[in-house]
């Protein structure tokens, strides 16, 4: 990983709290003028340390009140099966993320359902017809004690 300064830094901890935020207001925010500020934030996003912006939804005012971390282990690890796997993972937007993990299990998933009827139907409308699928274990969440998606840009992240 590159070296990140302290005014890159702070750039990216105001953009995860407010990815909105204009640049005028990030380089009030930095004492410093808008066109070194500007150059700054342009080079962040051209060297894909800032991948892209999007809000922050409330799934539960969505009417998403489940959320289930998915174990899947699957007997077929072939390039094909692997791709179609992939390919619908990627396409179904109750997966918020999948992960190809170590241990016990080929993968983690996070799914969100609006309740468990709608759940238990993605689990036999998708998740069973996943290529290979042997085996699925389902946690469900009770309650959502941190959620963020921001990366501590500083040290360590202690």
């Amino acid at each position: 990983m590159r070296e990140i300064d302290t005014v890159n830094a702070r750039i990216l901890e105001l953009l995860q709290s407010d990815g909105r935020m204009t640049n005028a207001k990030l380089a009030e925010h930095l004492n410093m003028s808008e066109t070194p500020c500007w150059r700054r934030l342009r080079k962040l996003e051209e060297t894909g340390i800032i991948e892209g912006y999007q809000a922050h939804l409330s799934r539960r005012k969505l009417g998403l009140g489940v959320m289930a971390f998915v174990q899947l282990s699957c007997s077929e690890h072939d390039q094909a099966a692997t791709a179609e796997f992939q390919r619908i993972i990627e396409v179904t937007p109750n997966i918020l993320a999948c992960h190809n993990t170590t241990g016990e299990d080929d993968f983690l998933l996070i799914v969100v359902a609006r309740d468990l009827d709608d759940y238990s139907a993605f689990v036999d409308s998708t998740l069973r017809r996943l290529p290979g699928v042997t085996s699925i274990r389902s946690n469900l969440s009770l309650k959502e004690m941190k959620a963020s998606s921001k990366l501590p840009v500083r040290g360590q992240g202690r």
